[in-house]
């Protein structure tokens, strides 16, 4: 984006003396290489990503990006026509990654007939640029949507705050036109990531957070119950609310570790080798069955 100066905005005329032609252009190459130096990796969390995942030095994002792979999926069962429920949109964080290509992938606006976004925090969702209209979740739980009104419904994040993960379900299978899809992304309460933030207070959490990902703001920041928050407890709510559904562990780039090169490395290993129900994301993605073919 250029940057327009004050007095050009204004209408309002300099009138100071100009500075010669090699000042002007020693501070243009002074502001170049203040930009270059912005740009380029400033601490060892960087080096470290592309130390351990060289690819992410092209386009910003490794090969095993979590969000990536979520809304690829996502995008590949999305249709022009779909009408796309956001449950827990927030004030639309993912709005600010730096990344462009993930930012992109991850923004339903224009790909779908419509965006909702659904959440219990009127004053952060209400202004959230990503949906095209939202809706206030009451306390009851009870979803502010008609029955068979969505064909995907997209939880990011959101299953470990919930206190009633069985009426999330519920009210999804309600929701859904018959074939349409739930897309559920979660941490693994098993995972190092999930016995970590379970045994931390949640007062706690936010200061935690601040030096494990730097780039988190405080009002991002909910409790967490885990409630449902490991595979077999998903298929089992899955398969008790009818849908045919895909739960698997996932694991990406150890961002959580990467405030330490050691702790980085370790969790580098474990991405590559720990078993799948260890894995410290949980991707959860259903299609409603319709009832007839459930009887039969």
């Amino acid at each position: 984006m250029v940057t327009t100066t004050a007095t050009i905005a204004t209408g309002i005329t300099d009138r100071r003396p100009r500075k010669s032609k090699i000042a002007e252009q020693s501070r243009s190459t002074w502001r170049t290489q203040n930009k270059l130096k912005m740009t380029a990796p400033r601490s060892s969390r960087a080096s470290s990503r592309v130390r351990h995942y060289p690819e992410s030095a092209f386009g910003g994002f490794t090969d095993v990006d979590g969000t990536i792979a979520f809304y690829a999926r996502v995008n590949a069962l999305l249709q022009p026509s779909f009408r796309v429920i956001d449950f827990g949109c927030g004030r639309g964080a993912h709005a600010d990654d730096p990344v462009f290509f993930r930012r992109s992938l991850r923004s339903l606006q224009g790909k779908a007939a419509r965006v909702i976004g659904v959440d219990v925090d009127l004053d952060a969702a209400r202004d959230n640029p990503t949906v095209d209209e939202f809706r206030l979740l009451p306390p009851d739980g009870v979803w502010p949507l008609e029955d068979k009104s969505a064909e995907i419904i997209v939880s990011d994040f959101v299953m470990e705050h919930l206190a009633n993960p069985a009426q999330f379900f519920s009210e999804a299978a309600r929701v859904l036109a018959p074939g349409g899809y739930l897309c559920i992304r979660t941490p693994n309460v098993l995972s190092y990531v999930g016995i970590a933030s379970r045994i931390t207070p949640n007062r706690f959490h936010s200061r935690v957070l601040r030096r494990v990902q730097t780039g988190r703001k405080e009002e991002d920041v909910f409790p967490t119950l885990y409630r449902c928050n490991t595979v077999f407890a998903l298929r089992r709510q899955m398969a008790e609310h009818g849908f045919r559904a895909a739960v698997y562990g996932y694991e990406a780039e150890p961002s959580y570790l990467d405030f330490s090169g050691l702790a980085y490395f370790g969790g580098v290993l474990h991405q590559r080798w720990a078993p799948r129900f260890l894995r410290p994301a949980i991707f959860a993605f259903g299609q409603m069955v319709p009832a007839t073919e459930r009887q039969g």
